[in-house]
């Protein structure tokens, strides 16, 4: 403990000793400086290693593909966890029928087979207009040349 503190233990007293400076440091509790030895620096002065920003940029932040892709990959993370957490979670066996073939899986296969099944028809629904929308686009831009 430095000079002058309390811990959450002491209910607000100082520690004995709290108030006399510590051996082999300079200056001590009575030093001009406030923190003993410490350097003190103005709000104005940048950190070590930054760069000083322009006053219109100051709370910019620039977006990038890396940081981007970063986040979707933690939240990717996130939501794999929860997903094996769920299927642990649900191991109960379930009758399936479909098309005429029965079977019994368990209970959070079932569920995340029908939900991987479910987003591949909406990413090839999602593809097809895609598909569609560039076609379209195409051929807008070959009537444009004549």
């Amino acid at each position: 403990m430095s000079a002058g503190q309390t811990t959450p233990e002491s209910n607000g007293r100082q520690e004995p000793g709290a108030g006399t400076p510590l051996p082999g440091l300079a200056g001590g509790a009575d030093s001009t400086t406030p923190h003993g030895n410490a350097p003190s620096y103005s709000p104005d002065t940048p950190a070590v290693g930054t760069a000083a920003t322009a006053p219109g940029q100051a709370g910019k932040r620039q977006v990038t593909r890396t940081g981007v892709i970063w986040v979707a990959v933690v939240a990717a993370l996130v939501l794999l966890i929860l997903l094996i957490i769920f299927i642990l979670q649900n191991q109960e066996q379930a009758m399936v029928k479909f098309l005429g073939l029965e079977g019994s899986v368990p209970l959070g296969m079932a569920l995340f087979i029908a939900s991987v099944t479910g987003g591949v028809l909406v990413a090839a629904a999602g593809g097809a207009r895609i598909l569609q929308l560039r076609a379209s686009a195409h051929r807008a831009r070959v009537r444009q040349r004549r």
